[in-house]
């Protein structure tokens, strides 16, 4: 007889889901398993960054589903509405839904009771999977998350995986190798602003794929260079170096990303799960103004106390510059070495006065996915 995971997996593998993101729960905790060894598994730090990854991996062609528990939805809810929902993104969105069968942490309860109410208030249609017998219900709702670009949740009760078994904790092994770290700080002075820096990139932007981040940024480059292989983002602060990381996973083409220490500052987690893959076709910009440049050049922690190179190598990433110059820019873009890049550019605070991108969010991905394929 088939476990319910297996099934689970089955019906995921018949609907054409490829694309498994998971942050974890103790009651479903085999099925993660199951999915890991599995191969098509992405484990995160948060389930913001898995929204934002998702909308790449959709982008790159990819069909995505995440399986979180109840809290987690507190965790995604802006990206959900100001992504994936405003791009029309297809996402199926598994939910452990704790707090309610009986559940023994307390802290639990209020997410898990409130988790209908917030699912209808946000616009997100849901199923209740209530016992093993009720995985059938998935399929018909599964089917549709595709077909139609909509966000769907799978309310899943603790019940349905009880008796299942998961590894001991026994034969679990960790191996941890410290990085050697041979960093020195230097001072850096900043010489461009943002735009600057992006008309010093150009060059070697044009014909890959970008990913832009929201505001400002976002209306600079489609001023210094507009190509249908740009993903401008219009909304959700924080998720551009994810969207990057989903598309890279899941293309050849080099995948440039041109962040800013605010939205880096807000989701830092994304550069662990980054480093975790490493993808050789990425290459972060982080232009570092120390500023939040699209609501009025407020300070970031970067002024003062915060080194993103030293963020992302803690985080694991390998091939990190920190640059100002333009000799010392392009040398870093120039550099061909194994594994992502992140690229930290100190930059001047301000912003070009620039028009609004003519673009609705259905525009943008339409013609980024068309020119994607090609």
């Amino acid at each position: 007889m088939q476990s319910p995971e297996d099934r689970f997996i089955s019906i995921l593998r018949k609907e054409g889901v490829d694309f498994i993101l998971a942050l974890p729960c103790d009651r479903v905790k085999g099925l993660l398993e199951r999915l890991s060894s599995k191969g098509f598994y992405i484990p995160l730090t948060r389930e913001e960054e898995g929204v934002g990854i998702s909308a790449g991996a959709s982008l790159a062609g990819r069909r995505p589903a995440m399986i979180i528990q109840s809290s987690g939805l507190g965790n995604m809810v802006n990206a959900l509405l100001s992504l994936t929902m405003f791009y029309n993104f297809p996402l199926a969105i598994f939910i452990s839904h704790r707090g309610i069968y009986r559940e023994p942490i307390e802290a639990q309860k209020p997410m898990g009771k409130a988790l209908k109410g917030l699912l209808k208030a946000a616009g997100v249609g849901y199923t209740l999977i209530d016992k093993k017998n009720d995985l059938y219900k998935i399929e018909r709702a599964l089917k549709r998350v595709y077909k139609e670009s909509r966000v769907h949740a799978f309310l899943l009760s603790p019940a349905v995986w009880k008796g299942c078994s998961s590894i001991p904790e026994s034969e679990r092994k960790r191996i941890f190798t410290p990085q050697r770290l041979s960093y020195k700080q230097k001072k850096i002075k900043a010489l461009f602003t943002r735009y600057q820096v992006l008309e010093i990139l150009k060059d070697y932007l044009k014909g890959h794929v970008v990913v832009s981040n929201l505001g400002i940024p976002s209306k600079e480059l489609y001023h210094i260079l507009h190509q249908p292989t740009n993903f401008y983002m219009l909304g959700s602060m924080g998720m551009a170096t994810p969207i990057g990381l989903g598309i890279s996973l899941n293309t050849e083409k080099k995948v440039y990303v041109i962040d800013g220490d605010g939205s880096l500052l807000m989701n830092p987690g994304a550069l662990a799960t980054v480093a975790l893959f490493n993808p050789s076709n990425l290459t972060i910009l982080a232009i570092d103004n120390a500023a939040y440049g699209s609501t009025g050049n407020q300070s970031t922690h970067t002024a003062v106390s915060t080194d993103l190179s030293l963020v992302a190598r803690g985080f694991g990433i390998r091939n990190i510059y920190t640059v100002g110059s333009k000799r010392d820019i392009l040398r870093a873009m120039e550099n061909e070495q194994r594994g992502t890049k992140f690229i930290h550019i100190i930059a001047k605070p301000g912003n070009a006065t620039v028009p609004n991108i003519p673009l609705t969010a259905n525009q943008i991905k339409d013609a980024f996915t068309e020119a994607v394929k090609t």
